[in-house]
C-alpha cells in the first residue's frame, strides 16, 4: 500500500526535481506507457485478421508503428514552434480545417469506407480531417475565449463568430457522417464555453439544445434507431443490430479481473468487428482483465490532471496566459472525453460510436493528430518552465 501511494504522490504531487525540469515526465511516462500498450495490443488483436487478409502476420504491426514514427516527427516540428503560432493563426487553422472538412464530401475526393466519407486519399496515404477538428475548435475557441469579455446583450456580436464556426464543424462532420466526433467537439466546446466563465445560462441553453439535437438526429436515421435499439438490448439481435456489442461484452467478460494472457483473446478470431481500431479496448479486457483496463484508465487521468489542473493552471494565474490555458484544458478535456467514451460503448453504457482510444488504437490520423496535440501541450508547459526562469518566450 505504502508503494502505491508513493506511486500516486509521485503521479499528482510536484516535488523539487518537477519544478527544476524542463518537461512534464508525468505526461510523458503516461504517454509513452499508453504508446507501449497500444503497440502491443495492436498486433496481438489483428494477428488474425492481418495473417488472412495480407498473408502477414506483422502487417497492423508495422503500420502502426510507421503511424508513430510520423506522429513523433509531427511532434517535433509542432514543438518547435512558439504557442503564439498558434493564436495568431487561430482563424486560419479553424478555416484550413473546415476546408478539409468540406473536401471529404467531394465526389472522388473524398474516399467512402464502411459506408461514412471521412477520408482524403493522397496516393497510398489517407487523412481523416475530423481528428484535426477536435485540434481546430480548441485552438479557435481559446483564442477566441480568451481575447475578449462576452457579453450575452451583444449575443449576435459576441457570440455569433464563436458559434458560426462550431456549427458549421458539427454539421461537416454530420454530413460525413461522424456523428461520434461531432458528440466529442460539442462536449470540447462546452467545457472550454464553462471554463471561460460565459454565463451557466447559456451554457445550460445550449446543452438543453445539443440534447434535442443529438435525439433528433438518432430518430431520423434509422440506422441510428438500430444501433440505440441495439445498444439498450444487444442480446435480443445478438447475431444482427447487437452483435458487436455482445461480442465486445463477451470479451469483456472472459477477461474478468487478471484477463486470459497477452495473445490468448478468442474474440479477435474474426467475431468482434474493429478488434484493433474502435473496440481494441475489448480485447485488451479480455487479455489482461479489469486490472489493464484500470490502469489505461489511470494514465488518461494522470494527462487529464497535469494538463488541466497543473499546466493551465500556471498558465492562468501564475503567467497571464490565458490562450494557453484554454488550449491546454482544452487538449487535457479532449484525450480524457474520448478516452471515456471508447471505454464506456465497449462496455455497453454508451451507444456505440466510431471513435478510437487516443494513443493505442490503430488509425494513422488518429495517432498523427494525437500527437500534434501532445506537443503542443508539453510546449505551453515547456515555456511556462522557461517563464519561471527568466528566460522570454514568443
Amino acid at each position: 500500500m505504502k508503494k502505491i501511494n508513493k506511486l500516486l504522490k509521485w503521479f499528482f504531487i510536484d516535488s523539487e526535481l518537477d519544478y527544476d525540469s524542463v518537461y512534464d515526465s508525468k505526461i510523458i511516462f503516461s504517454v509513452i506507457m499508453l504508446l507501449a500498450i497500444g503497440l502491443m495490443m495492436v498486433y496481438s488483436a489483428s494477428i488474425a485478421y492481418a495473417s488472412v487478409g495480407s498473408h502477414s502476420q506483422y502487417y497492423f504491426l508495422i503500420r502502426h508503428s510507421i503511424s508513430m514514427l510520423i506522429g513523433i516527427l509531427a511532434f517535433m516540428l509542432v514543438f518547435s514552434l512558439p504557442t503564439s503560432f498558434w493564436s495568431k493563426n487561430a482563424r486560419l487553422v479553424a478555416i484550413l480545417i473546415a476546408l478539409l472538412l468540406l473536401a471529404v464530401l467531394v465526389p472522388h475526393v473524398g474516399r467512402v469506407i464502411n459506408g461514412s466519407r471521412r477520408w482524403i486519399g493522397f496516393g497510398g496515404i489517407g487523412l481523416q480531417p475530423s481528428e484535426l477538428s477536435k485540434l481546430g475548435i480548441v485552438i479557435y475557441l481559446s483564442y477566441y475565449l480568451s481575447g475578449k469579455t462576452l457579453d450575452l446583450h451583444k449575443f449576435f456580436y459576441d457570440f455569433g463568430p464563436m458559434l458560426l464556426v462550431l456549427i458549421a464543424y458539427i454539421c461537416l462532420l454530420l454530413l460525413e457522417p461522424d456523428m461520434g466526433t461531432a458528440t466529442v467537439v460539442f462536449i470540447i466546446s462546452l467545457s472550454m464555453f464553462y471554463m471561460s466563465d460565459i454565463s451557466r445560462k447559456f451554457i445550460l441553453t445550449l446543452t438543453a439544445i445539443g440534447v434535442v439535437g443529438f435525439i433528433f438526429l438518432v430518430i431520423v436515421e434509422p440506422y441510428r434507431i438500430r444501433r440505440f435499439l441495439g445498444f439498450m438490448n444487444p442480446w435480443d439481435d445478438a447475431l444482427g443490430k447487437g452483435y458487436q456489442l455482445t461480442h465486445s461484452l463477451l470479451a469483456v467478460g472472459h477477461g474478468g479481473w487478471l484477463g486470459v494472457g497477452i495473445g490468448n483473446s478468442i474474440e479477435k478470431l474474426f467475431y468482434l468487428p474493429e478488434a484493433h481500431t474502435d473496440f481494441i479496448l475489448a480485447i485488451i479486457a479480455e487479455e489482461t482483465g479489469i486490472l489493464g483496463v484500470s490502469i489505461i484508465l489511470l494514465l488518461f487521468f494522470i494527462i487529464f490532471y497535469r494538463g488541466f489542473t497543473v499546466i493551465a493552471t500556471e498558465s492562468r494565474y501564475l503567467m497571464n496566459r490565458k490562450f494557453q490555458s484554454m488550449v491546454a484544458q482544452g487538449i487535457s478535456v479532449w484525450f480524457l472525453v474520448q478516452a471515456l467514451i471508447n471505454i464506456g460503448v465497449t462496455i455497453g453504457i454508451l451507444p456505440t460510436k466510431g471513435l478510437t482510444l487516443p494513443f493505442i488504437s490503430y488509425g494513422g490520423s488518429s495517432i498523427l493528430i494525437n500527437f500534434i496535440a501532445l506537443a503542443i501541450l508539453l510546449k505551453i508547459d515547456y515555456e511556462n518552465k522557461q517563464i519561471k526562469r527568466g528566460v522570454e518566450v514568443e
